[in-house]
């Protein structure tokens, strides 16, 4: 017997596309008003700067060829399917973690997009403390890193006890 949609957790889906719209927004905005390289000061320790990832976080394999490219996309593909089964296997109720997987779906899914159109990922937050100047990350990035956040903290909280049948 199939379940309802709205019983499980692909209910949270809304948050993979909300994550997707801001995303892809924010990417097509720096592509349409900045040239790559160009930063524009926020305010102290924040800047945004067109950057060109062709490697995954903080560069890692970005000089490697091109064959990461799609490595990086398998990667990404078999995350997002895993994460969307977990969420069907779970109930809607179960907030946090669906929230996490949604939000990790929708960063995945932003920088798949990039890597297959654009053959990088389009980056654009530059965080700094003085010189120093934290690798250039984007909304996608962030969503994955909430998303990473709230699973471990999930797993910090006590879980709801089993009442036992009377």
């Amino acid at each position: 017997m199939s379940k309802s949609v709205c019983s499980t957790g692909l209910r949270w889906l809304w948050v993979v596309v909300a994550v997707l719209i801001i995303d892809l927004g924010s990417k097509f905005l720096i592509l349409q008003n900045f040239a790559l390289g160009d930063t524009v000061s926020l305010f102290p320790s924040l800047n945004l700067h067109y950057a060109r990832n062709y490697g995954a976080a903080f560069s890692f394999l970005a000089d490697s060829g091109g064959w990461q490219r799609w490595f990086f996309a398998g990667i990404a593909i078999g995350i997002c399917v895993i994460l969307a089964v977990l969420m069907y296997r779970s109930k809607a109720t179960q907030k946090l973690n669906n929230i996490a997987y949604a939000l990790i779906i929708g960063g995945a899914l932003g920088n798949l997009f990039d890597r297959l159109w654009h053959g990088f990922v389009v980056d654009m937050i530059d965080f700094y403390v003085g010189d120093w100047h934290f690798a250039t990350f984007n909304l996608a990035d962030t969503a994955i890193c909430i998303g990473a956040a709230l699973i471990v903290l999930e797993g910090f909280l006590p879980k709801p006890s089993a009442k036992e049948p009377v």
